[in-house]
């Protein structure tokens, strides 16, 4: 079975890691939000990419939540003691993944390419591909101003309420070799329990790439992020709550209007409907363990049609 797979990073590598315990991973193409990306201390970093990288290979740090496990910090000590930015935790791990991504890419090497090789070196079967070669930068639209998303989310904690969402780049951007491919080829298409406007949006605003999921033919199926109209971390839900006027999986399941055939939603939304021509599929969506992770996405499978 072929599944295609559209991710941001913490939450949606902890679903893509159940999925590749129920199906050969092989034929797994996950597409990966790469909006997030920035240039610090020289080095290009690509947050969501690298969490599905480290999750899927067992070289995540599950107890900090983010980055890599065994990680020290003695280079950003450094960084803060030389007065260089140090508000971004770059571990002395992490840093040696980014100094080969961007050595990479000043050889000319397009970011699809480099993530393939990173990915092979690191022993990744399913295919990890960025959504798109072409530079795409979320920015956000807050009281306080408007803020590159790193600015807004790290820096400043994300406590700005947030007006409108811009995906600066996305309307000329192409999407990287092997996504339109994945998609077209896919029996199953589906959606990762993941912010739909910082980590999904930046996906779908790639022109190409929308229009592939308004005319697929295999099923898609999202997993909504919230449980009881809550996320489980970061600020999905205060978003929905401001820009979309709730959320509920009525809500949520809006944001990918046209493009999904059902929203698997937690027990503790039972009680609210998705959009009209969207399936609604109950289940326990927290993923507290690998063995709950396999349990939602075997459930996403089988909303598909296509059981684990």
């Amino acid at each position: 079975m072929k599944v295609a797979a559209l991710s941001g990073g913490v939450g949606g590598a902890r679903f893509l890691r159940g999925l590749l315990g129920v199906v050969d991973p092989r034929g797994v193409s996950i597409v990966g939000n790469v909006a997030d990306d920035l240039e610090l201390l020289g080095l290009r970093v690509s947050p969501d990419l690298d969490s599905i990288l480290y999750t899927l290979t067992g070289r995540a740090d599950e107890e900090r939540g983010w980055g890599r496990g065994d990680e020290s910090w003695r280079a950003l000590e450094t960084v803060a003691e030389l007065g260089g930015e140090s508000w971004f935790r770059l571990g002395d791990r992490d840093l040696g993944l980014h100094l080969v991504r961007t050595e990479l890419l000043r050889a000319g090497v397009p970011l699809s390419e480099a993530t393939a090789r990173i990915a092979s070196a690191y022993g990744l079967t399913a295919r990890l591909l960025p959504a798109s070669d072409d530079p795409i930068r979320t920015f956000l639209e807050t009281p306080a101003g408007t803020f590159p998303f790193q600015t807004w989310f790290v820096a400043r904690g994300h406590v700005d309420e947030v007006d409108a969402v811009h995906y600066t780049g996305a309307p000329s951007a192409r999407p990287a070799p092997g996504v339109l491919e994945a998609l077209a080829d896919a029996d199953v298409i589906l959606v990762a329990p993941s912010n739909p406007y910082v980590s999904i949006g930046p996906i779908l605003a790639v022109e190409e790439i929308r229009a592939a999921l308004e005319r697929r033919t295999a099923p898609c199926v999202a997993v909504s992020p919230l449980i009881g109209g809550k996320a489980v971390k970061g600020p999905a839900d205060r978003m929905l709550a401001r820009l979309a006027g709730g959320t509920t999986p009525r809500h949520v399941g809006a944001c990918y209007e046209g493009l999904i055939d059902a929203l698997v939603v937690d027990e503790a939304d039972a009680g609210s409907a998705p959009p009209d021509g969207v399936r609604a599929v109950v289940t326990r969506t927290l993923m507290n363990d690998l063995d709950a992770a396999r349990r939602l996405a075997a459930a996403a499978l089988d909303a598909a049609g296509a059981p684990a």
